[in-house]
């Protein structure tokens, strides 16, 4: 058997011991050293010499996403932002803050999940849109664990991160305004639109409450969002063919502007004559109204008129973007799935709560 045959039977048994080079006098055989180095090669390319840490161009083959999600590499990064859509450092602080709400005692015959690996199978879960069943397998836990683990995981953000959507006060309320007012509408405090969120239909439920006006049954979402795509408000859970001004007459942004705790700035005349004191940019499923400003609409306008309503429609942009990035990210949301409508708003808001998490933590690296 030749030596290089000799290496290729060892490599591929798992062996990284070579053969000594033979001496040639006082000095090594210049055959045998080339022979040497080829060997080595070919060694290194079978994996008999692994890497500690593999270069980011190297696809590994593990036991499942969550075994390459703790691998320590300089692909680590990259593949956190592609399951989960954030990075690892984003990842940690998460899980830093979550940790104490998700530790379990030790039960007789089980050792309970840690609190970063349920927290990174629920993120993967909203991330990704697979179901229970596919979803598991790629973090080594079962069908129920995966059901618990994004039932703690959405409980505990919501107790953790009470404030991410609210409203602004102070300067952060005086850069929402200058940043409308730089887009031609002043006094402006948000952008308002509804999305569905398509669901299987119902099985505990009228089947003809959830049918939406394109005949697919959905549940709506009312959101509010300024110029940097953040959001404000989140009103969710009503069937899909409840009316956009339904949903508004229902939720608690209406009962705030009805007892004069929102729009409270000093009443300004605005440069298409109407005097507010605030008020959002909505579409023309809202009337008309001293808080909600909508386009004039209709086929021959005069050019103020126009010039008006696209100016509206343009900065009013805003929020069909943040549906974009919203559902794009968190595909759950994106495609039809089936889900348990008890918990589907709670869900909708804790994706509404990482939306808002990353825009900041992006606003925050932006260069300047």
């Amino acid at each position: 058997m030749s030596s290089f045959s000799v290496v290729k039977w060892r490599a591929a048994s798992g062996s990284s011991k070579l053969p000594a080079l033979p001496m040639s006098g006082q000095c090594l055989d210049v055959g045998a050293i080339s022979d040497a180095v080829l060997q080595v090669c070919y060694t290194m390319g079978c994996g008999a010499f692994p890497r500690a840490t593999p270069r980011w161009w190297m696809k590994r083959r593990t036991r499942g996403t969550w075994e390459d999600m703790r691998q320590c590499d300089d692909a680590t990064d990259d593949y956190f932002k592609d399951k989960l859509r954030m990075s690892l450092r984003v990842f940690r602080e998460i899980a830093e803050t979550l940790s104490p709400l998700l530790q379990r005692r030790v039960a007789f015959y089980t050792v309970p999940l840690q609190p970063n690996h349920i927290i990174a199978y629920a993120l993967y879960r909203w991330a990704t849109g697979e179901t229970y069943d596919s979803g598991t397998c790629s973090f080594g836990i079962g069908r129920s664990s995966g059901i618990t683990a994004v039932r703690d995981v959405t409980a505990a953000l919501l107790s953790a991160y009470p404030n991410k959507i609210s409203w602004p006060t102070g300067l952060q309320k005086a850069v929402v305004f200058l940043a409308f007012a730089d887009k031609g509408v002043p006094n402006c405090h948000g952008c308002i639109d509804c999305t569905h969120i398509y669901i299987d239909k119902p099985t505990n439920a009228n089947g003809e409450d959830y049918c939406d006006r394109k005949r697919r049954f959905s549940v709506q979402a009312q959101v509010v969002v300024d110029m940097n795509l953040c959001v404000l408000d989140v009103f969710v859970g009503y069937p899909g063919s409840v009316h956009d001004m339904r949903m508004l007459n229902l939720s608690s942004l209406w009962a705030l502007t009805e007892e004069g705790q929102l729009f409270t700035r000093p009443r300004v005349m605005l440069s298409f004559g109407v005097r507010t004191n605030g008020y959002l940019l909505g579409d023309n499923s809202y009337p008309q109204s001293e808080w909600i400003v909508v386009p004039y609409g209709g086929l021959a306008q005069h050019p103020s008129d126009a010039h008006f309503d696209n100016k509206q429609k343009t900065t009013r942009g805003e929020v069909e973007r943040a549906f974009g990035r919203l559902k794009g990210m968190w595909r759950l949301f994106l495609h039809t799935h089936k889900c348990n409508m008890e918990t589907l708003p709670q869900q909708f808001v804790i994706v509404c709560i990482l939306h808002n998490i990353l825009m900041i933590t992006r606003r925050h690296r932006r260069p300047v």
